[in-house]
């Protein structure tokens, strides 16, 4: 009877271990699905987790009101856990494009899912009260808890996303919540009021969440053609970002997080009046620095000039990079530039990357995405211009894509003043991208000089008029805006108040 005992309770602890994994994990995946298709991670994680929490809070709350056969109850709500935390990314991937309020279906899955977990312990607890002395059931129960919970923040980032995904991910705890509710069924069978009920119950609910696993490839491929409305080539999770090519007849477009980040339609305009404007400026031209730009268009431009000798290109993800390595139709549009042999490839943060830096360069070309997180707000604050600065010798030329001076023009120009604070000439200049529209970049340097030293034929669209794309209309400017610190990263807040209103 002892060993029985025993193993009654060790049983149901591990059971604790896994609610706190799969629970934790079912939050991550919601938080994870929410800033890959609303933006701004930090405040969707940070509504996420509040939800979660509060949720818990009131699942606790009414466990009070279970009274009489707890452990069914407690399989029951083991088996609810599994079917509703494993379909949650199912459910909103299918939904993003099609409920006006897509958000609340979000924050009412998080709900439920947080209140039945809630559920959850305060049961255990009341099966157990009798078994353990109080004392050990507390610290136990806690302990496999919070154990569980580092597992799956560990598991998450690092194994999880890189290689089932979200909607796998969520599928595949899912799968693990009901394994524990049949595996309970039928160890426990005797102390169960109705174990053939809920063996039919987990069962079901196992087959159902297995056949979503089986096809979760082809649901993520509807959903998110639905989304893109084009031709889905390429689509996979990095541990940073959700990246889809598309294809439309011949026009390839790259999305990073449902944000498109180029058309191969037009990227030319993008990338020439990124690239030469600094390049035919600059005194010297043989070590280059590209920070972004993992697709190689940036590369493929700076690679026109055989008097470079050396590019550094950093890019935090290593996936982004090694597609454009390695598929055959994206060399042919980077003309194969991130094969060349001058240049060196270098996938971490950029903002810790420079910190380390000992040596300069000629030419500085900064292709990061917009500030639409707080993550990459801090590659346009203060702070880490400060740290570019150390890395310049006085005649390198620094190049920043800005975003809209059209759509978000307060973005625009906080960006340009917060470069000015550091360096003594900032010139802003703008050009039309038809899959964009009204996009702007700043031209920056240690010295006043802004003359073209070079020419090279065979570009698209660039025609070193530089003034001319530096004159701005009313409608492109603004004016009262604050710098981009890193402590109080307004950039983007203007920039999600601007962008908002634009979607």
């Amino acid at each position: 009877m002892d060993k029985k005992r025993i193993s009654f309770e060790l049983l149901l602890l591990f059971s604790v271990f896994v609610i706190a994994t799969c629970g934790l994990v079912y939050e991550l995946v919601a938080g994870a699905l929410a800033s890959y298709l609303l933006g701004d991670s930090v405040k969707q994680f940070s509504f996420i987790i509040g939800v979660y929490l509060f949720s818990m809070g009131v699942g606790s709350y009414f466990a009070k009101f279970i009274q009489k056969n707890l452990l069914d109850r407690f399989v029951e709500i083991e088996i609810l856990v599994g079917l509703i935390g494993g379909i949650s990314s199912v459910i909103l991937f299918l939904l993003f494009n099609t409920v006006h309020h897509f958000e609340w279906v979000l924050y009412l899955l998080v709900f439920i899912t947080g209140c039945l977990v809630g559920l959850e312990i305060p049961l255990l607890m009341n099966i157990l009260k009798d078994r353990v002395e109080f004392k050990d059931l507390v610290s136990n129960v806690f302990a496999f808890d919070y154990i569980g919970a580092l597992l799956a923040s560990i598991l998450f980032p690092l194994v999880l996303i890189p290689n089932l995904g979200i909607i796998r991910t969520s599928l595949f705890f899912g799968l693990i919540n009901v394994s524990i509710a049949i595996f309970l069924c039928f160890y426990l069978r005797r102390e169960l009021r109705n174990p053939i009920s809920l063996k039919i119950k987990s069962i079901t609910t196992f087959l159902a969440l297995l056949a979503l696993f089986i096809f979760a490839d082809k649901i993520l491929s509807y959903s998110e053609e639905k989304l893109y409305g084009e031709n889905i080539i390429y689509s996979r999770s990095s541990p940073y970002q959700r990246i889809v090519l598309t294809r439309n007849s011949n026009d390839f477009r790259l999305y990073l997080n449902n944000n498109l980040q180029f058309s191969s339609a037009d990227e030319y305009r993008y990338h020439e009046a990124l690239v030469h404007p600094a390049m035919s400026m600059a005194k010297n031209i043989k070590r280059i620095l590209i920070l972004g730009g993992g697709d190689g268009f940036a590369v493929r431009e700076v690679l026109k000039y055989p008097e470079v000798e050396h590019i550094t290109l950093v890019d935090l993800d290593g996936e982004m990079t090694k597609f454009f390595q390695q598929n055959e139709t994206m060399n042919k549009l980077n003309h194969n530039s991130l094969n060349n042999k001058k240049l060196e490839i270098v996938n971490q943060d950029a903002f810790m990357w420079i910190k380390d830096l000992d040596k300069t360069f000629d030419v500085i070309i900064i292709d990061f995405p917009d500030p639409s997180n707080y993550s990459l707000g801090k590659l346009y604050s203060l702070q880490f211009y400060k740290e570019l600065k150390k890395v310049t010798n006085p005649s390198t030329k620094i190049v920043v894509q800005t975003t809209s001076p059209y759509f978000a023009p307060k973005s625009f120009w906080c960006i340009q003043k917060t470069l000015a604070q550091v360096f003594p000439m900032v010139a802003a200049y703008h050009t039309y991208v038809p899959s964009f529209g009204e996009w702007g970049f700043c031209l920056v340097s240690n010295s006043m000089e802004k003359e073209t030293i070079r020419k090279i034929s065979g570009l698209r669209f660039y025609d070193y008029n530089f003034d001319q794309m530096a004159y701005f209309n009313k409608d492109m400017k603004a004016e009262n805006l604050e710098v981009n610190r890193l402590d109080n990263q307004i950039l983007v807040r203007y920039f999600d108040e601007e962008w908002g209103k634009v979607q």
